[in-house]
């Protein structure tokens, strides 16, 4: 279990952070994905928006993305040091003090949300609060170490940043957004669980109570297969809504076909050698190209339709 908020890590840094540190909290590679989906949803948005404050939003739901990272960083520090993937981040590295960490989150999260509600509305920035919230309170503090569904329900929280994005133009949330909302929702969970197959020992040994350490891979390899299902019908989700037309709608179908054999591969693979789990990294990797695909392909679709 995390360690509560006063206690001390293992590794205690005795000289200043280097600036890359605080970069590093902020997960710069995961973001990546985070800020791709909020300028789709920015993108996609019907209306106008100044070059200058789409960029601050932009800007504000990365620093959003990087103090909810920050954050669940300082609450499990002592849990990285106990995974071989993780023992290395600045505080369980000893690279970093403690409270250090905690004030660059909470001082990310209050400049990211204040921002935002500042260059374009409250709904942007309310949506924003209420990700960073649930990101750290409901999954990170609560969810992650008490249930093996902590994925499927903290999930939530990288799925809000195309909502974030639409609503910092239009000041409202359409059906649109909703249903990118709810195919990032769904994605969550067979993307996270293809990863944890292959690094299931690092939860084991932080006492994790993820997937395939509770229940095994056989149980993990049915539920990928079984949300992969409930996500296929998300992406067609648009084109059945007629949301979107005809690009994204062949993009969605195809790409997702391809997400499904994978999947398919991942729900037959019997290999329990992390070192030998070929069709988990490649059902992990694709998955991120796969986001990327669906979500450009909505801004591309939505562009050609106005």
């Amino acid at each position: 279990m995390a360690s509560l908020p006063f206690e001390t890590t293992s590794t205690v840094s005795t000289i200043p952070a280097h600036w890359r540190d605080f970069v590093a909290l902020t997960k710069p590679r995961v973001m990546t994905l985070v800020v791709f989906t909020g300028l789709c949803g920015l993108l996609a948005a019907p209306g106008h928006i100044h070059p200058v404050l789409a960029f601050t939003a932009i800007l504000c739901i990365a620093l959003g993305a990087g103090a909810a990272a920050t954050l669940n960083q300082w609450y499990e520090a002592d849990i990285d040091a106990k995974m071989k993937r993780t023992a290395n981040r600045p505080l369980p590295a000893g690279r970093m003090d403690r409270q250090s960490a905690l004030h660059f989150g909470v001082g990310l999260s209050f400049f990211s949300v204040l921002l935002i509600g500042v260059a374009t509305n409250w709904l942007a920035a309310a949506v924003l609060a209420i990700s960073i919230l649930f990101y750290v309170f409901v999954y990170t503090i609560w969810l992650k170490p008490r249930t093996t569904q902590n994925i499927v329900i903290g999930g939530a929280a990288g799925a809000f940043p195309p909502v974030i994005g639409w609503a910092a133009v239009t000041g409202d949330v359409g059906a649109l957004p909703i249903a990118l909302f709810a195919l990032t929702f769904f994605w969550t969970p067979p993307h996270f669980w293809a990863l944890a197959l292959f690094v299931k020992t690092d939860y084991a040994a932080a006492n994790i109570p993820m997937l395939p350490v509770v229940s095994g891979e056989a149980a993990t390899r049915r539920q990928i297969w079984f949300y992969t299902a409930i996500m296929a019908a998300a992406a067609m989700a648009p084109v059945l809504l007629r949301l979107t037309g005809l690009i994204y709608g062949v993009t969605a179908l195809l790409g997702t076909a391809l997400f499904v054999v994978f999947a398919f591969q991942v729900f037959r693979h019997r290999e329990t050698d992390p070192a030998r789990m070929a069709p988990e990294r490649r059902l992990f990797k694709y998955s991120i190209f796969y986001l990327f695909l669906l979500f450009g392909a909505v801004v591309i679709d939505r562009w050609l339709l106005a």
